[in-house]
């Protein structure tokens, strides 16, 4: 997971994920990498429309979005 989060913040490629949340909540977010720092990492949130901090562990999944132009991919 950790690699993806690197790969997305390297490329400033926004990814969707599936996020559990310290009251055991699954959502589903839209987020733009910002920043690591040690088990967490920091992202613009879409649903949220505000930075938020993240702990990796709770990522379930992660998939990156691809970009369409005119319908093609």
């Amino acid at each position: 997971m950790r690699e993806n989060l690197a790969k997305s913040l390297r490329y400033g490629q926004l990814v969707d994920i599936m996020y559990v949340s310290k009251c055991g909540q699954i959502t589903k977010r839209r987020l733009k990498v910002l920043r690591f720092e040690g088990d967490i990492f920091q992202a613009f949130c879409f649903l949220r429309q505000t930075k938020r901090t993240f702990i990796i562990s709770n990522v379930l999944a992660l998939i990156p979005v691809e970009h369409r132009e005119n319908g093609i991919i």
